[in-house]
């Protein structure tokens, strides 16, 4: 059984959502971590445990962070970890659809994710390293992320559904 882990220096966790309909807000996790352990070299038995930091929410303004760490979102004082677990990884083509079960604010849910493999091979240490871009969907409400807004036109201030995006390096352990 093979050991991968996240190499974070080369990896980066983020997510998009619109902000009043028109324009989209992104931001990323600064602090996270994850193994893979696989016998097989397309990865397709693999079981992949992933969390990240809540804390360490990055939007790029510090008002929107501290919100996000709010009870009206994330109760990162509670809930200080958002969680994934595979739970099946099917080969699609040259892709995968990941499954697995995805923990935020204290509620679980299964989630599909697409995975495209970048590729496999030495980095300049002579490590073997995998690489990967992940995408999805999910909506923010059923996880308990349910704080919402209303302009004065009636318009919605933060969207239900999220993007989520990975990119990941991963390091082969010895």
């Amino acid at each position: 059984m093979a050991t991968w882990t996240i190499d974070a220096m080369h990896s980066e966790i983020g997510f998009k959502v619109k902000h009043l309909v028109i324009s989209t807000v992104s931001g990323k996790f600064k602090t996270f971590e994850g193994t893979v352990q696989s016998e097989k070299d397309d990865f397709t038995d693999a079981a992949i445990s992933f969390s990240a930091d809540v804390d360490s929410i990055d939007t790029g303004v510090e008002q929107r962070d501290q919100h996000l760490k709010s009870a009206d979102f994330f109760e990162a004082e509670k809930y200080p970890k958002l969680i994934f677990e595979s739970t099946e990884i099917l080969k699609d083509g040259d892709d995968y659809k990941l499954t697995g079960n995805l923990t935020l604010k204290g509620v679980t849910k299964p989630v599909t994710l697409n995975v495209e493999l970048g590729g496999v091979g030495p980095n300049m240490y002579g490590q073997t390293v995998a690489g990967f871009e992940v995408t999805g969907k999910i909506n923010r409400k059923e996880f308990g992320l349910t704080w919402g807004a209303v302009t004065e036109a009636g318009g919605v201030v933060v969207s239900d559904d999220v993007k989520l995006t990975a990119n990941v390096e991963l390091v082969k352990e010895a």
